[in-house]
């Protein structure tokens, strides 16, 4: 009897592996395929080709210029280190592109323009901004838009919180009027 021909003893695992270790890999390689089209449903929702958000507020006229508004997903608003958070995405009109230095979004109407709220980023076809929720926001509050111009001028409008967004309008319901 030679060295190399003498059998170890296998283990319960070892026959195991042995005999699925087939199934075991198409198993792995099916897997991700399940979470493929939550996946590009997303994609699709960051590059664009399904509008600008889940849930579009539509046209909101701001003295001469307007843009479309939306958000980015139809839900309540998302604890952050800073506070609770709500994502919107606006566009600009094409005719005012060009005419629009910065474009502002706060709840409460704002005191002057160094507290307009958070600004939009990005191109003028795709904005975001993170905004913040204030601990004492109710749930009759209205957004309010504030442009500026190249030329200096600064106009503003306001949207109700509970069209731009029913599911922050639901949860201040639910949370007593306080986050």
């Amino acid at each position: 009897m030679s060295l190399f021909t003498a059998e170890k003893p296998t283990s319960a695992l070892s026959r195991f592996w042995h005999k699925w270790r087939f199934h075991i890999n198409i198993l792995l390689l099916l897997v991700p395929l399940g979470f493929m089209p939550k996946y590009f449903s997303e994609v699709a929702l960051f590059r664009g080709d399904t509008g600008l958000g889940e849930r579009e507020v539509g046209d909101v006229q701001v003295g001469p210029w307007s843009l479309r508004l939306a958000e980015l997903r139809n839900e309540a608003p998302r604890p952050d280190p800073a506070g609770y958070m709500k994502s919107f995405n606006a566009a600009l009109c094409d005719s005012c592109r060009d005419q629009v230095k910065a474009t502002y979004l706060r709840i409460g109407k704002p005191r002057s323009l160094r507290a307009a709220g958070v600004i939009f980023f990005g191109t003028p076809y795709r904005m975001g901004a993170m905004l913040p929720i204030p601990e004492k926001t109710k749930a009759s509050d209205e957004l309010w838009i504030t442009m500026e111009g190249w030329d200096g001028s600064m106009h503003q409008a306001s949207v109700p919180l509970s069209q731009a967004s029913p599911a922050t309008v639901a949860w201040l319901n639910k949370q007593g009027g306080k986050p």
